[in-house]
């Protein structure tokens, strides 16, 4: 797919697992369940599902998934694997190497989203991307090194913290990224969460992020227990999902183990996951 000067490639960085009730908040079991059918142990499986935008100037990654840090105690936890998918993978198949990004946006800084900014090379943590600036709200960073008791456990600061110290990090200020990228501030799951928009004369997709996790979080009331201001969630969504109905945006889904993108469409009740579309 093309918009713009963009060429657009998903690049699948693996799957994890994560508590079924947790993912769908208040949404009873066997509704969510029929979309996302959990394990022996509650657990769904979810996509990392990152974006590639190569372009002549340069290749803007969006996200990281988790990386490769990880112990085993956090691999059973979250039932990673990445023995298909893998950042490496993905990125050979299109003919790329880490050292060939040269900007990557963060949407925030969870694990699961950045933990493949760094790595350890012999026994220190460094840059995952050698030749690349990172770019992330100064608002979700300054949470993320003082979070809470109650989301500590998600930001892990060796995915972020080494590259501030090196210099890496550029604060992003305003809404506009690039010709054609666009930035929008989300602050329901987490505070500075920005999601990104891609569009030129002839069409729009939108980089979701955790406001949309998967298509079946499409409908209003299907949140997540991880956001820590749901029904600021829930006012963020109508007036996305307005804007993606009326204008028909595409909406690419980071976690859905399955489907990478949809469009949305009106109901009575609010909105449902309208036209799957392929991205390639």
């Amino acid at each position: 797919m093309k918009i713009g000067k963009y060429e657009l490639y998903p690049v699948n960085s693996g799957f994890f697992s994560l508590d079924g009730g947790a993912m769908f908040g208040v949404i009873p079991r066997p509704l969510w369940e029929k979309t996302n059918p959990p394990d022996s142990r509650n657990r769904i499986r979810l996509a990392t599902r990152c974006l590639l935008l190569k372009s002549p100037s340069g290749n803007i990654l969006i996200d990281n998934g988790m990386g490769n840090k990880s112990d085993e105690k956090a691999k059973d936890i979250y039932n990673i694997d990445q023995d298909e998918f893998s950042l490496e993978k993905s990125l050979a198949g299109i003919g790329l190497h880490k050292d060939d990004i040269t900007a990557v946006i963060l949407t925030h800084l969870h694990f699961d989203h950045c933990g493949g900014s760094t790595e350890y090379e012999k026994g220190r943590i460094v840059p995952s991307f050698k030749n690349a600036k990172y770019y992330v709200s100064r608002k979700n960073y300054d949470w993320a090194v003082m979070a809470s008791e109650r989301d500590r456990a998600s930001y892990i600061k060796d995915n972020f913290v080494p590259l501030a110290e090196e210099g890496l990090i550029t604060f992003l200020n305003g809404n506009t990224f690039d010709d054609g990228i666009e930035l929008i501030e989300m602050n329901g799951h987490t505070f500075g969460m920005n999601l990104v928009k891609i569009s030129d004369s002839s069409g729009t997709l939108l980089y979701c992020a955790d406001l949309l996790p998967c298509r079946a979080h499409i409908p209003l009331p299907y949140i997540m227990g991880y956001d820590l201001q749901p029904l600021v969630t829930l006012e963020e969504k109508k007036n996305i999902l307005a804007a993606a109905a009326d204008e028909g945006w595409i909406l690419f889904f980071e976690h859905d183990p399955a489907t990478p993108a949809a469009r949305a469409a009106r109901t009575e009740k609010g909105f449902k996951a309208d036209e799957l579309t392929e991205i390639v």
